[in-house]
Order: C-alpha cells, then structure tokens, then sequence
C-alpha cells in the first residue's frame, strides 16, 4: 500500500510542476511581448511601412498593395497571407479600412496630404515622411510606438554587420574606390538612378560604392532620370546594376540593349561586372526590403 501511494503520490507531484512550469514560462516572457501580440490589428497604407511593421514581427491586419502589381510584394507576400488588401496607397480602399476597424493607420506623408484628417476619424494615424532619414529612423520610430525598440536596433546591428562583409566582398572584387550605376530597363525607355531612394542609399551609402559619372546630377527628388543608350560610355562605370521590368517587351528591349555595340564597349561589361538584379527586393526601400537585397548581394559577389 506504501509503495502504490508513493507511485500516486510521484505522479501528482510530476503533474503539478509541469504545469507550473508552463506557466513560469509564460510569464517570463517580457510584457511588451504580450502587448504586442494583441498590437496587430493595425492597418499599413505604404507598403514599405508594411515591411518594416513585418520586420519587427507584426503583421497588420491590412496593408495597401503595389500599384503595378496590384498585390503584395513578392518577398514577403507569404507573410501577408492572412493581411487584408486595401488597394494602391494612392488610393486605398475606404470602406475596406473602415471594416478592419483598426487601432492604428500607419502612412506615408506623401500619399496622406491634405486627408490625414479623413483617416484620423478612423484610428490614430502615425505618419511617416520616407524622404526624411533612413529605414533605419522609420523602423526605430516604429519599435518605439510598439514597444519593440530592442528588435529594431538588433535588426539594424544584424544589417549592418552583414553589410560591412559584402563592403569586403565588393573590393575584393571591384577594388577600392569602385564607380557604379544601377539603371531599369522598361519597354520604352532607360532610366538611371540617382542617390535618392530607392537605390542610391543601397549603393553608395551602406555598400560605399562611389556614383558613376553624372549619377549625382540626377534630380534628387526624383528617383530616376531618363536617358539614352548613346551616353552610357560618359557615365565610365566600373560595375553596373540593372534591373529589368519583368514584361516581355522589356526583356526584348534589354537582349537588344546587350548585342549593341555601344552596350559591348563599355568597360564594366568588358570587365565582366554587371549585375541584373529584380526590381524587388531592390526597390523596396524599407527593413526588409534591404536586408533581403543585402542578402542577394552577398550571394552575386561570393561567387564571383
């Protein structure tokens, strides 16, 4: 009789602290983490503010989309598939917003303008001005209104510790003191990228590269410039990067562009240092959006 009350008395002992155990471990998570997890009924009217809210794990409730392609981003549409859509930031979807009823509207100041005021009937609105600092003060301002400063500055610390091995990577390959570009190539026309947004703080802010010839010239605030075949010699850049719209007439205008003679002289091509990169991530000027490109470059220049 000892012994079985022993064995009962072991196993009602063994349950008790199991479940004290899994309460220990849910309590020992930090209050801002449990805030937080409820913190996700927001709505996101710029998609890069979308990807920096999912950099610092929240998925809003409802996020507008890209224009173009009428749909998330594709490097992190998987994590959006529960985000209800809302239509372009130019335009976002009203009576969708209205039906989220969220907690917060997050957005950018330039697609906002005068209507702010309509959208703060709705919830609280958080506005961003892109144009001002970095993706690193937007995804900081972020991690304070949520409570997630840590994971902000660990996600820029993780950036820039990666960055800093494709600086290396880059020399190694390129040299010191490398001339680059980055242009897209459309169905109907060549554009170059200036040292605005999106490209140029990638580029020549966290990757050093100095901009080729004329790239400076680039109105800063517009994100590119139009030009013409015939001047890319003047642009006399060691490496180029180019993105090509993802239709057929702008892959056809691109083969073309490759088998011209102009294309062939230049120096970056006969060096072998040209490298085509997708619109996105590269164009997403946000948390995620760079750390994913910073994560293609360092595969494009590992195996050179």
């Amino acid at each position: 009789m000892k012994t079985k009350f022993g064995i009962i008395l072991s196993i009602v002992l063994l349950l008790v602290l199991s479940a004290c155990g899994q309460n220990n471990t849910d309590d020992s998570k930090p209050p801002g983490e449990k805030k937080n997890r409820k913190n996700t009924n927001v709505a996101s009217l710029s998609i890069h503010l979308t990807n920096d809210l999912l950099a610092l794990g929240i998925t809003p409730a409802g996020s507008v989309v890209g224009g173009g392609l009428k749909d998330f981003l594709p490097h992190v549409k998987d994590q959006l598939i529960n985000t209800k859509k809302l239509g372009p930031a130019a335009d976002p979807d009203m009576e969708a917003l209205l039906a989220l009823k969220p907690s917060a509207i997050y957005m950018d100041e330039e697609y906002g303008g005068k209507d702010i005021d309509k959208f703060k009937k709705i919830a609280p609105v958080h506005v961003f001005n892109l144009d001002e600092g970095t993706w690193r003060d937007h995804l900081k301002k972020i991690g304070k209104l949520v409570d997630r400063e840590k994971q902000a500055e660990e996600f820029v610390e993780d950036y820039e510790k990666e960055t800093k091995e494709v600086k290396g990577l880059i020399e190694h390959e390129l040299g010191k003191n490398s001339k680059a570009m980055a242009i897209r190539v459309t169905a109907k026309e060549l554009r170059v990228f200036g040292t605005a947004r999106p490209m140029g703080p990638l580029l020549f802010d966290d990757l050093g590269l100095i901009p080729a010839n004329g790239v400076k010239k680039v109105d800063a605030n517009q994100p590119y410039q139009v030009i013409s075949q015939e001047v890319l010699p003047d642009f006399d850049a060691d490496a180029i990067f180019v993105v090509v719209n993802q239709d057929d007439q702008s892959k056809t205008a691109f083969k073309q562009m490759e088998n011209s003679p102009i294309w062939k002289g230049l120096k970056a091509i006969k060096n072998k240092h040209v490298y085509v990169i997708p619109d996105q991530p590269w164009l997403d000027y946000s948390a995620i959006g760079n750390k994913i490109a910073m994560d293609q470059a360092k595969k494009i220049f590992s195996k050179q």
